[in-house]
């Protein structure tokens, strides 16, 4: 049985440019506004879901890191033995585990986690799977092709959406081939190549990406083309997700929790979908 969810058929943009071309469209009476003022685009219908996919993997403290340094240390302030309720603190880099990087991360003055708009947090997700050419091929990159052969299929990728990049990694996440660093240092994964990411923005609208990788960059990356194009375009990026094998490549939800830490320029996040 379907359930009624948060999002309709379209989401609203996360560039600013892309909201202002959405609030010319719509009367006074549709200007819907959440707590940050962007205007909500006209609603289609309502969609239904039957499955929620967690795209999240568990954050153990030995998850791995872009450096290979350890990025998370817990330690007890309570326990239920002593206090009679546990409590703990937390030491942790912002862009470990399945995270969200906010534009910030990679501009000067782009939206920080916290003040990216929510209603751009809840989209339309397409899943192009590269996962025959990453199998063979650790360095390869989503290109423009291969949006293209999904769009033969699925038809133009809808405005506002968030494009997922399935590489099939994320099964290596608990050990060292999920960096696979070779012998000289440098990490070898897949990612996006900056000219798909290109058309994403201009041709497409499109307002989210995320990986299953650990970066959006492929790992062998050292000048980051992808994020330096992505982020300050106003758009987030979502790194390190899990199970998009069980995500059908068009119709589902994404769903993300990003972290409200004032300033932050992203962090792990509880991220899902609905299809």
């Amino acid at each position: 049985m379907g359930y009624r969810t948060f999002a309709s058929g379209e989401a609203a943009m996360c560039s600013p440019d892309l909201i202002r071309q959405v609030a010319a469209t719509l009367g006074p009476s549709d200007r819907l506004s959440g707590g940050s003022g962007v205007p909500l685009p006209r609603q289609a219908g309502s969609r239904s879901f039957s499955r929620v996919i967690d795209l999240t993997h568990p954050l153990p403290t030995d998850f791995p890191s872009a450096n290979g340094e350890i990025w998370l240390e817990i330690e007890d302030v309570m326990t239920f033995e002593v206090h009679g309720i546990n409590f703990k603190r937390w030491k942790l880099h912002e862009h470990l585990g399945t995270h969200i990087d906010a534009p910030i991360h990679f501009s000067r003055d782009g939206w920080t986690s916290d003040a990216i708009p929510v209603v751009s947090l809840v989209l339309p997700l397409a899943v192009v799977d590269i996962r025959s050419r990453a199998a063979s091929d650790p360095d390869a990159e989503l290109s423009v092709e291969d949006i293209q052969v999904w769009e033969a299929e699925h038809g133009q990728l809808p405005p506002g959406c968030c494009v997922g990049m399935l590489s099939g990694w994320d099964s290596r996440a608990t050990g060292a081939g999920y960096r696979n660093v070779d012998d000289q240092g440098r990490m070898h994964f897949p990612g996006v190549h900056p000219d798909a990411a290109q058309m994403l923005i201009e041709d497409r609208q499109v307002a989210g990406l995320g990986v299953d990788t650990l970066s959006l960059d492929h790992g062998i990356s050292t000048e980051f083309p992808t994020h330096r194009r992505w982020l300050p375009s106003g758009r987030w990026g979502a790194e390190g997700l899990a199970n998009l094998t069980d995500v059908p490549a068009a119709g589902a939800t994404i769903i993300v929790g990003a972290p409200t830490v004032v300033g932050a320029t992203g962090g792990p996040s509880r991220i899902i979908a609905l299809a």
